[in-house]
């Protein structure tokens, strides 16, 4: 029998990386607590640019990084403390820059539970719970 070539041997080991890689996760919020909706909302529709640990969800920017970067690099709500208001505003008018979140990309009683989802779990690894970490020495 023929040994396989240096090539294949090394596409297997990448896809076996990848598939181990790809667990599901899970959302960390309890199934009856009255903001696992909103942990679910967030996954399937804020996970793509957000991360936060909580709903499962791992963005688009690099872990630990907080400053500004690319524009679909969400800010990270592990690290970044939001409130309830806040978050209804950012949704109602696509975050606060206008640069790329949709707006209403929930609505109505979704964008409140979302908002209260994220009021009670966001800024959980930030040692200094700061609203807007990363803003200091921006203009």
């Amino acid at each position: 029998m023929k040994r396989p070539s240096a090539p294949v041997l090394l596409c297997l080991g990448l896809l076996a990386a990848l598939a181990a890689g790809c667990g599901k996760g899970e959302i960390a919020v309890p199934e009856q607590a009255s903001t696992r909706q909103g942990a679910e909302l967030f996954y399937e529709r804020c996970a793509g640019c957000h991360s936060l640990d909580a709903a499962n969800s791992f963005g688009s920017k690099p872990e630990g990084d907080i400053q500004p970067g690319e524009r679909t690099n969400g800010p990270n709500f592990n690290v970044r403390k939001v409130k309830r208001e806040d978050v209804l505003f950012a949704i109602r008018n696509g975050g606060f820059s206008g640069a790329i979140m949709p707006a209403n990309i929930v609505t109505g009683t979704q964008a409140e539970e979302v908002a209260d989802f994220l009021d009670k779990y966001s800024g959980k690894g930030s040692s200094e719970n700061q609203t807007n970490p990363g803003t200091e020495n921006q203009p």
